[in-house]
């Protein structure tokens, strides 16, 4: 396993992190997620694998991934070890401040989110979305009180525009409260919008980038013939549909053809392609079957030649804004 600096932090974190809202418990929106006896040997296995970043969100299984998730981390290894992730912002329950990122949500988020997690910290504590209904003085005073009292080591963001999060950082540097160390964006060969303003504000702001759905949903891991095979998730979600144009089934068959020339599994070519970036610090992957993870590793070990990357990259065409709501 390899490790990298987080940003500009000096916290290390392993070149893959393993995302957990495959990890819960089943319910109508939540069809198809692993309960715990089916999820625990996936977060076992990726420690033996070396990796130590985890990531994972309060409404995940509404709670159930958190609570999955805290407890096999502590049956399985030390806090020191260990670098947990999660976010806040999605409706947690039916009342009128039960979602969003105000002051009130923040504080009594990051409690539950703990006690789910049995912890007394997390590493890193994320808004999910920008909140249009709450000021970011607001939600950035409440993050840094949240950090302060020992609650989160380091604070992220995840999909927003440009501009949103050049204003939370010009925000936090204002007022001297704590900044924004990292940005998890929607970012994949078929989805590549984030390098036209979000990745090189990054870049140029010292973000650490951690990558939701690498693989597309999954489409990026198996041949576009098979794209009609609709996997419990995609139809319960709809996201993975987003990928279908024509576009994207010319990048997926290029993804094909050096998987096959390199005789590697598409995925491991893939998230290559994504580790070639210089902006990238760890993707994040699930994993639901055991090739899951051994194809994430593998990839760490994949180096692409300059016309391979051309290859994939060629085709791709502009597209809507995708993941910021």
């Amino acid at each position: 396993m390899e490790y990298v600096r987080f940003g500009s932090t000096g916290l290390k974190v392993s070149r893959i992190c393993l995302g957990c809202m495959s990890y819960g418990i089943q319910s109508e929106h939540w069809q198809w997620v692993l309960d715990e006896e089916q999820s625990r040997p996936f977060i076992k296995h990726a420690l033996e694998l070396g990796i130590n970043f985890f990531d994972t969100a309060d409404v995940y299984s509404n709670g159930s991934s958190e609570e999955i998730v805290g407890k096999a981390l502590k049956d399985f290894a030390s806090r020191e070890e260990l670098v947990i992730a999660t976010k806040v912002y999605a409706e947690m329950g039916k009342g009128p401040n039960d979602r969003g990122l105000s002051r009130k949500h923040i504080f009594s988020s990051i409690d539950a989110s703990l006690k789910r997690l049995r912890t007394d910290y997390v590493d890193l504590y994320q808004i999910h979305r920008w909140d249009y209904d709450t000021p970011i003085e607001e939600t950035l005073e409440a993050l840094n009180d949240v950090v302060r009292a020992g609650k989160a080591r380091y604070i992220g963001a995840s999909s927003m525009y440009a501009w949103q999060f050049a204003k939370a950082l010009f925000t936090s540097d204002l007022h001297g409260w704590t900044r924004f160390v990292s940005m998890q964006p929607h970012y994949n060969l078929v989805y590549r919008e984030e390098e036209r303003e979000m990745l090189p504000l990054c870049q140029d702001q010292k973000i650490a980038v951690i990558p939701w759905s690498p693989l597309a949903g999954g489409k990026l891991a198996r041949k576009s013939s098979h794209w009609q095979n609709e996997t419990l998730r995609s139809r319960s979600e709809g996201f993975g549909k987003r990928y279908s144009s024509d576009i994207d089934l010319i990048t997926a068959q290029r993804v094909s053809d050096v998987a096959e020339n390199r005789g590697l599994p598409m995925a491991q070519v893939a998230l290559a392609w994504m580790l070639s970036k210089a902006f990238i610090t760890a993707p994040i992957i699930g994993a639901t079957k055991p090739h899951h993870l051994e194809d994430a590793v593998a990839s760490l070990s994949v180096q692409l030649t300059p016309d391979e990357i051309r290859l994939l990259e060629e085709a791709y065409q502009p597209r809507p804004i995708m993941g910021h709501m």
